[in-house]
C-alpha cells in the first residue's frame, strides 16, 4: 500500500526521463492506453516500449490486452503502475524532494 510519506529511495530505474515520466502519469491518471502513453509523451512505439518493457521486468507496471470496442480484429494495451510500483515511484519523488532541499 502506498504511503503519504514514503521513505525516501532513489531508483535508478524509474529516474531515467521517460520512465519518470511514464510512472508520473501512471500515478496521477491510473490506467492510461498504451497509444496515449506514447503520444503524450510524443515518443516512438519503439522507445515507448523498451521503457515500458523495463518497468515491467521490475513489477513496477502492469499490462493488459483487451480486445477493441465494437470487435475489432486487435487488441488495445492497458498499462498500470504496481502497488510495488506505486510505491517505488512514490518513494523516488521523495528521494528527489531531499535532493532538491539540498538534504
Amino acid at each position: 500500500m502506498a504511503s503519504d510519506n514514503p521513505q525516501p529511495v532513489f531508483n535508478e530505474v524509474i529516474h531515467a526521463p521517460i520512465r519518470l515520466r511514464i510512472c508520473g502519469l501512471l500515478d496521477t491518471y491510473g490506467t492510461m492506453r498504451f497509444d496515449v502513453l506514447r503520444d503524450t509523451l510524443e515518443i516512438s512505439d519503439a522507445t515507448c516500449s523498451k521503457h515500458i518493457k523495463t518497468l515491467a521486468e521490475h513489477d513496477y507496471i502492469q499490462l493488459d490486452k483487451k480486445a477493441r470496442e465494437g470487435g475489432k480484429a486487435y487488441k488495445v494495451t492497458w498499462v498500470k503502475l504496481t502497488q510495488e510500483g506505486k510505491q517505488a515511484f512514490q518513494s523516488h519523488v521523495a528521494a528527489l524532494r531531499q535532493i532538491v532541499a539540498g538534504q
